[in-house]
């Protein structure tokens, strides 16, 4: 039997989208990357090697001081792969920056803790995982921990951090990044902001230092998959942090890598939906209130009239909001009630989710519960909602 053998893909050069071209993010979310196919799949190939050969010409060889494995020189999927590389490009593009992809949103906040090395940390109401890290290194290294007061940031020093979540995890209400940067750059301290719950705002319009994200949530959008981002402006920083990811053991899975490149691809069309549909379900149940008495609040930044909100969020606001009941045996049998939201923790993904917020978080009020607004029909989901309330 004779054996046929596939021929190499000659790829005809692909016209470069420039930095200066005016380009949407539904656009570069498709095509930002597409100069770094390797292969004529209009979808890349899942690379699950973990170990890539060297050339084959020993006169192209490289010792490892002349070779550092990330980007495209790629030698051992721990340091980057392909299909991390293909991320980090295409988020880079529609987030104007310069982005590290990692395992988790953990992962990227131990990463900029790293990275940064504060001695001491100003953080406030955050995701509770963020204050488990910086526990730890409490713990070990005696970072100091002080609260976003202002009696407490008036001790601010240079080297310091401040970290806000905004829109904040539970209740999706706003904080004014600029206020932040101002307060943290007047001392020579840096701002870190996790954007997780409001991925299409741009915090370095208003300051910020860094950006986090759990990309897990509205980048993956599908619940099927863990990742975390670090946003810089800076590629010297950039470099740094997948260097020190290289040690850290954090960098993305060749799966999930493939997964999240995948999603992307609707990124924006997914969040301004959800975004929308959020915003009309918690406006249309502040208004029911008066007639739904087991409805005590609803939290959500469209109902926030600050000047700084609009602002920043410019009308997307997060997909994610959340309500008060009147008592913790409401909020326990509510989800059971629901017929088109699941009860399970997590976020950002094509299905709504409703949690009692409780069962994941200690700190929690024990008559709130999390919504997270996914893709279904808005009629259906304020439907559903009202019947199980009333």
């Amino acid at each position: 039997m004779q054996l046929i053998r596939a021929k190499p893909c000659n790829l005809e050069p692909l016209n470069k989208i420039k930095t200066s071209d005016m380009v949407a993010i539904s656009t570069l979310s498709i095509h930002a990357a597409d100069e770094s196919h390797r292969v004529s799949d209009v979808t890349p190939p899942i690379n699950i090697s973990t170990t890539y050969r060297y050339d084959s010409d020993p006169a192209k060889l490289k010792t490892a001081s002349e070779i550092d494995g990330l980007g495209d020189d790629v030698v051992y999927s721990r340091l980057s792969h392909h299909n991390g590389v293909l991320v980090e490009e295409t988020i880079g593009a529609i987030t104007k920056s310069e982005a590290v992809i990692y395992s988790s949103g953990l992962g990227a906040f131990n990463a900029a803790m790293a990275h940064l090395n504060p001695k001491k940390l100003f953080i406030g109401q955050a995701y509770h995982g963020c204050h488990g890290i910086a526990d730890i290194m409490t713990r070990n290294y005696g970072l100091k921990q002080l609260s976003l007061s202002e009696e407490d940031l008036k001790l601010i020093e240079e080297g310091d951090l401040i970290h806000i979540e905004t829109p904040v995890n539970p209740n999706s209400w706003c904080f004014d990044i600029q206020k932040f940067a101002d307060l943290a750059h007047e001392k020579g301290a840096k701002l870190l902001v996790d954007s997780t719950f409001a991925p299409l705002q741009d915090p370095f319009e208003f300051g910020a230092d860094m950006v986090m994200h759990s990309a897990t949530k509205y980048f993956g959008g599908h619940s099927d998959l863990l990742a975390g981002l670090l946003l810089t402006k800076d590629k010297e920083v950039k470099k740094a942090l997948q260097l020190d990811r290289v040690y850290l053991g954090t960098n993305i899975g060749n799966l999930e890598a493939s997964l999240l490149f995948r999603s992307l691809k609707t990124f924006e069309l997914r969040v301004k939906a959800q975004s929308a549909s959020a915003e009309i379900i918690a406006k249309h149940l502040q208004e029911k209130k008066e007639s739904l008495p087991k409805l005590l609040e609803v939290h959500h930044s469209s109902l926030q009239s600050e000047a700084f909100v609009a602002a920043q969020l410019k009308g997307i606001h997060s997909p994610t909001f959340s309500i008060i009941v009147d008592s913790a045996e409401t909020a326990r049998l509510l989800p059971s009630k629901l017929k088109y939201f699941y009860h399970a923790t997590s976020l950002g993904g094509a299905e709504s989710l409703i949690e009692w917020r409780c069962m994941s978080d200690v700190t929690a009020p024990p008559g709130l519960l999390r919504i997270s607004v996914g893709l279904e029909n808005v009629d259906d989901l304020i439907g559903d909602l009202v019947t199980a309330l009333e």
